[in-house]
């Protein structure tokens, strides 16, 4: 071991895992020092047998160790956390015990509905704190004083700065999960305040599924001597997950896009855009031709992109069409299929986006578009994941056959935007997500007539 490492005691995984193997010697949660009460709620989660990076994690963590987790998307890393800061807290309770840093508002509520669920035997309290919500309710919820905060750092900031008698000089456990995107999003002056304002004595995890080189520099100022627990040592996709790109004219897109739907009807879908207007013009588009497609975008209020996130996941609607800010950490359980509508500016985004299906053991399907335009970040993919995608087989005639119904229905969904753009300014609301599936070329056009009879 290189001197400059000598200091981080490192717990690799094994390169390749083989699955047979694991079968004979399986590990369970208990085998890795979890406690009874825990494991128990472990169970009742569905939580068989610990991941890769819960087995190299909480043993260390348990120990009292401070740990950088390098784990791709998708691979349990909330558990690996979760666990060892609950049981410490039984140990030891109080308070303000532990802080969760996260990039964006769905994964703090997502990983503080599995702190909900890991104690709700021991009756563990936790609290998000995000923006995009009333200040006001937030800080009566810090003012009883939860065990586990969840937040974002902006808000957080913001509160310790202007919520009279909230501070964080009791705390024992800082996890910073998805560490990279926190830093990416220009998140770093937010960090540093934070670093000044808790205890230097506590336990830091830092969790990320790449390690740049700001990660890098975070690790030696929040970090004590840390044990590197890492499953995977490069970029990597899981190995369950079929890869597939589509090279077509930009101008056909929309067109490709509704060919796939049909294609593989009776999945689930995943559509990434790249900005909030492609993702609302794109649902209203499919919507038009009788999908059941839903948005979640930056522009929401919050409570719709939970309520879109939630009928998603009930399975009341097959299409979520989404910005990069569901592209991170969400664990949706049943996406089948993934589909790069416009293709990621940062190859390391391809990584997480394709990353939210084949998750937990599951196989699934990952299709990229890739017009004229995009051939050089293409290219930058496949460099980055080191293979060569096949192509997703498709007939071209059956496309164009699509073209005229994809033309009138992006008519409607042109109107429907321009006529929801008025609505907020007038009323300045959010009428993100309109529930009829079909029926807004019946009012579109029912507004034409009325104008013609006027």
């Amino acid at each position: 071991m290189a001197a400059g490492e000598a200091q981080e005691r490192v717990a690799e995984a094994e390169p390749e895992p083989v699955a047979e193997e694991e079968q004979e010697q399986p590990r369970t949660f208990k085998d890795l020092g979890v406690t009874d009460v825990l494991c128990e709620a472990c169970d009742q989660l569905g939580w068989k047998t610990p991941t890769k990076i819960q087995v190299e994690a909480i043993p260390v963590a348990l120990q009292g160790e401070d740990i950088i987790g390098l784990a791709e998307t998708g691979s349990g890393k909330t558990g690996a956390f979760a666990l060892p800061i609950l049981q410490a807290l039984l140990e030891t309770p109080q308070r303000l015990f532990a802080l969760v840093l996260t990039p964006t508002r769905e994964l703090a509520f997502q990983i503080s509905e599995q702190f909900e669920a890991l104690g709700s035997s021991i009756g563990v309290h936790s609290a998000v704190i995000v923006g995009g919500i009333d200040n006001m309710s937030q800080s009566l919820a810090l003012a009883k004083k939860p065990h586990i905060i969840i937040a974002t750092p902006g808000r957080l900031i913001d509160h310790l700065e202007n919520t009279k008698g909230f501070n964080l000089r009791a705390l024992k456990y800082l996890v910073m999960d998805e560490a990279d995107r926190i830093l990416n999003m220009d998140f770093e002056t937010e960090v540093d305040k934070l670093l000044k304002v808790i205890p230097r004595d506590r336990k830091t995890f830092l969790f990320s599924a790449t390690m740049t080189k700001k990660v890098q520099k975070l690790q030696r100022a929040a970090l004590k001597n840390p044990v590197k627990c890492a499953v995977s040592s490069k970029y990597q996709t899981v190995e369950k997950l079929q890869q597939y790109y589509i090279f077509i004219p930009s101008r056909f897109k929309d067109s490709y896009l509704v060919y796939i739907l049909n294609e593989l009807a009776g999945n689930s879908f995943m559509i990434f855009c790249s900005t909030c207007n492609n993702t609302q013009r794109t649902a209203l588009l499919l919507r038009n031709l009788g999908f059941t497609a839903i948005p979640l975008h930056g522009q929401m209020s919050q409570n719709k992109r939970l309520g879109s996130l939630n009928k998603f996941k009930a399975k009341a609607r097959s299409i979520l069409l989404a910005t990069d800010v569901a592209s991170r950490g969400l664990d949706i359980p049943h996406v089948d299929v993934v589909i790069n509508f416009d293709i990621p500016t940062h190859s390391k985004d391809y990584i997480h986006r394709v990353g939210r299906t084949a998750r937990a053991g599951r196989s699934g399907k990952s299709i990229t578009f890739v017009t004229q335009y995009d051939v050089e970040l293409f290219q930058r993919i496949e460099h980055l994941i080191g293979k060569k995608l096949p192509a997703f087989p498709t007939q071209e005639e059956e496309v164009m056959m699509l073209t005229e119904r994809v033309a009138e229905a992006q008519r409607f969904a042109r109107m429907e935007l321009r006529e929801q753009g008025e609505k907020k300014r007038s009323r300045d609301g959010d009428d993100d997500d309109t529930e009829e599936a079909i029926g807004i070329r019946n009012r579109v056009a029912g507004g034409k007539k009325k104008k013609r009879k006027a």
